[in-house]
């Protein structure tokens, strides 16, 4: 449902009375009809309804919204809004869509995944907010705000949810007043668990995409005087979940020449629509594990003048994943702690530790005719990553199968080690690599937001932000082995090797992500590092410093009738921090490691109204966004490039509209149009290596990834007493669409031709809850589905590694929960 979707008491049969819908999108609380801005306000009611547990959900709600994740959720997550995002999978990259909870960044967004628990609200804000909500911002704001303690009385909930796929969820909570009106404390968490959708037909057990989570929150809330409040938050949050193998969508044509190169079996059982709908994958078993812990402080001072208000926080985010990520069932090579590796082999992840502290002045002066804000903000961010990979007994065999067929003979990889090794082959069984990669990251903002009533009716907004950031990243081997690859290196720099395999020889044996930063030149006795010869794309650490500064800015201008119309229009220049590609082949060739930061210009006008007497509520905004530098993410197969591309756009409307009627029946409707694509010129002024010209060409003309130019969702709700005795009933039936939308990076293949299986084609997907309540309103018992229809869509499509190039590439999809059905008892206190 919409912002506009919030219960409401009828009145009377002619004019039911609203309820009022306070935000704090502004900073300032208000009502979401009188401020000058597109957003989406949705109460914990409504997240319940469509069994929205976090924010990957959301786009049932807001179809301007949508959540993406590829290979890990901790890393590999990516959220849009109209269109626009950051294609995650790199630590590197921060995201467009920044989320909020109770005021504090979370700084990645698989920060945000965990259960949407004791919420008193959430705010969806489309458009830059850089002005006010600070950095990264630059599509967006997601803004979630969760219950204060109680200081008068007693409150306690308890819901327990069980479904399909042995779905079992508990959330439960308490706010119990330590002293009246003064000080409260308030206790809440939840424990969710559910079997894997995906399952494994190559290696029977092993699944993906379960469940197994769990957060704890606890808030202190003191009140001393009228003027003052504290607020004191602190939670802890745990996952330990198999996540994210993939769907091979597509097999290759190569896949008859893996017994020519001596494998029994090509490691894919199950592949193309069968396995899509299927659920099915090739796999061994996928781990990525999260442990956080944060804390935030909150204090606001009535002063008189001014109210003051000061929020700071710290929190410490690690994940740890060990993947099979080759996604078949051979021993290729895993991260991590995983299948190939030896005996306390290091782990993949690492800490994210962020501390933030944010000041700021609000208040009125002239009479109310001016409504002024000012404020300080600063950030440091640590990063300290360790990516560890080790290559597989069955590496060499299956990779010059997915890679010459039988053009180079039998195992060509292993054989021509031999010319580069004194006629002896080398087995790249083993051979790996432990990397680590850090950036520390401070940010310091100053801000100002003010609201100047000309009228009673007329307000004109103008805001700004200077951002100065400072980012230091770097690459450190701390252990590799690769025999393999050095003797394809002493090969091809001798010119053993013939030409026609070079390059395809020393792209495979030497995979970046298993290869040592010391291999050297042969015949210099290991004094000059082979990753200095041009023309070889070998791993090169960095030590470096990226710096950046903007001044972001708004003006809005908003005619508000006070009777329930505003219009309103307004400019917004936003900024996305640039920084550091955080992978092992980010400085080979002598390549920079760093992308540029992301600006983006939007231009935005819309209507707020009500009509019938107030039964009908209409939200229309109309928008257009010209991006520059707009950073893009893609996994070749072999490697992930990230680069700037030198624009992007997306225009287009969304309308909002929502019915209240005397029966206790309410509809809602939410539309989007986004046009969201690279122009035919994107690849003006774009400087990089060869390989990045021509994909940053291939975007040029095309739709974002994962932008469908329509979304929709409708829905009806009957909410209202059924007899005599006061017991309820609530039935809600909800319907969300999206239209064809890209799913990989590029549209094009490295041939030119579009990618297979690029395309996500339109689809629909159908919600519903029954559920009735005791006529003290203290239990209910409830049915629900959620995507009832089971369409099985993917929201990331991708190369399978190593298997395939152009033409005749293996494609994987990273599926989107299928049908979801069970039922949840309430209790409330």
């Amino acid at each position: 449902m919409t912002s506009m979707a919030q219960a409401q008491d009828a009145q009377d049969s002619d004019a039911p009375e609203r309820e009022v819908i306070i935000v704090t999108a502004t900073l300032r609380a208000a009502d979401v009809q009188d401020i000058p801005i597109a957003v989406t306000a949705v109460s914990p009611e409504q997240l319940d309804r469509q069994n929205v547990q976090d924010i990957k959900s959301l786009t049932s709600i807001s179809p301007s919204f949508n959540v993406q994740s590829s290979q890990t959720e901790s890393q590999g997550t990516s959220i849009r809004i109209r269109g626009v995002g950051t294609t995650g999978n790199n630590t590197g990259l921060e995201s467009s869509v920044g989320v909020f909870i109770d005021g504090v960044y979370q700084s990645r967004p698989g920060i945000a995944l965990g259960d949407l628990l004791d919420l008193e609200r959430l705010e969806i804000l489309r458009g830059p907010q850089g002005t006010l909500f600070g950095r990264n911002t630059s599509a967006g704001a997601l803004n979630l705000t969760t219950k204060r303690p109680n200081l008068t009385k007693v409150e306690a909930f308890g819901n327990f949810t069980y479904g399909n796929y042995d779905f079992f969820n508990v959330q439960a909570g308490v706010s119990v007043p330590l002293v009246n009106d003064q000080l409260g404390l308030r206790v809440s968490g939840a424990y969710r668990k559910r079997d894997g959708f995906l399952n494994s037909v190559g290696v029977p057990g092993a699944e993906s995409s379960n469940r197994d989570r769990y957060v704890i929150r606890g808030q202190l809330l003191w009140e001393p005087s009228s003027d003052i409040s504290i607020r004191l938050i602190g939670d802890y949050a745990k996952a330990t979940e198999n996540c994210c193998d993939a769907v091979i969508v597509r097999e290759t044509e190569l896949q008859p020449f893996f017994a020519f190169h001596g494998l029994a079996n090509d490691g894919v059982a199950v592949s193309g629509p069968q396995a899509l709908n299927n659920l099915q994958t090739n796999s061994q078993q996928f781990l990525n594990n999260t442990e956080q812990y944060g804390f935030s402080g909150e204090l606001k001072w009535d002063l008189g003048p001014a109210q003051m208000t000061y929020i700071g926080s710290y929190r410490h985010f690690e994940a740890e994943s060990a993947q099979e990520s080759d996604f078949v069932s051979l021993n290729l090579f895993s991260t991590g702690r995983g299948s190939t590796a030896a005996a306390g082999f290091p782990r993949t992840g690492g800490p994210i530790k962020t501390m933030t502290h944010e000041l700021r002045f609000q208040g009125s002066a002239f009479n109310d005719a001016l409504d002024f804000l000012v404020g300080a903000y600063y950030s440091d961010e640590k990063i300290d990553e360790v990516q560890s990979m080790t290559l597989g007994t069955d590496y060499q065999r299956a990779v010059s199968a997915g890679n010459f067929g039988n053009l180079a003979g039998v195992n060509p990889l292993f054989a021509l080690t031999a010319l580069g090794n004194g006629g002896v082959p080398v087995n790249a069984a083993g051979n790996f690599a432990v990397n680590r990669f850090r950036q520390d990251a401070e940010s310091f903002s100053i801000f100002t937001h003010n609201v100047f009533n000309i009228t009673d009716n007329l307000s004109l907004t103008l805001g700004a932000r200077y951002v100065d950031e400072k980012k230091r990243g770097s690459f450190d081997q701390l252990a590799a082995n690769s025999p393999a690859c050095q003797a394809i290196v002493n090969g091809v720099i001798t010119g053993a090797v013939p030409a026609a395999l070079r390059g395809g020889a020393l792209g495979a044996t030497c995979f970046p992500f298993a290869t040592s930063v010391g291999l050297t030149v042969p015949g210099t006795g290991g004094t000059v590092l082979a990753s200095t010869i041009p023309g070889l794309p070998l791993p090169r650490e960095f030590n470096q410093v990226f710096k950046d500064d903007e001044l972001t800015y708004t003006a809005q201008i908003a005619y508000n009738t006070n009777n329930g119309f505003l219009a309103y229009a307004g400019f917004s220049h936003g900024f996305k921090s640039g920084g550091f590609n955080l992978d092992p082949a980010a400085a080979a060739n002598g390549a920079n490691p760093a992308f540029n930061s992301e600006k983006v210009d939007a231009y935005e006008a819309g209507i707020k109204t009500e009509f019938a007497n107030g039964r009908i509520r209409a939200n229309l905004a109309l928008f257009h966004m010209d991006m520059t530098d707009f950073q893009v993410l893609e996994f070749t197969g072999v490697q992930f490039q990230t680069f700037n591309v030198a624009a992007a756009k997306s225009t287009g409307a969304e309308l909002e509209m929502f019915g209240q009627f005397d029966s206790g029946i309410s509809v809602n409707l939410a539309v989007t149009y986004a046009d969201a694509r690279y122009p035919r010129n994107c690849a003006n002024g774009v400087v990089g290596n060869a390989a990045t010209l021509q994909t940053v060409r291939s975007l040029c003309g095309a739709d974002l990834t994962n932008a469908p130019k329509f979304t929709g969702v409708a829905g009806i709700t009957y909410d209202n007493q059924i007899t005599d005795s006061g017991w309820k009933m609530l039935a809600n039936f909800n319907i969300n669409y999206s239209d064809d939308r890209r799913t990989s990076t590029s549209p094009l293949d490295t041939n030119g031709l579009p990618i297979p299986l690029d395309i996500q084609e339109s689809y629909f997907k159908m919600n519903a809850r029954l559920g009735f309540t005791t006529p003290d309103d203290r239990f209910s018992f409830e049915l629900w589905g959620t995507n009832l229809n089971n369409e099985i869509t993917r929201g990331i499509t991708a190369n399978t590694p190593l298997r395939g190039g152009a033409g005749t590439r293996s494609r994987i999809g990273f599926v989107e929960e299928p049908r979801m059905y069970g039922i949840t008892l309430r209790a409330k206190y």
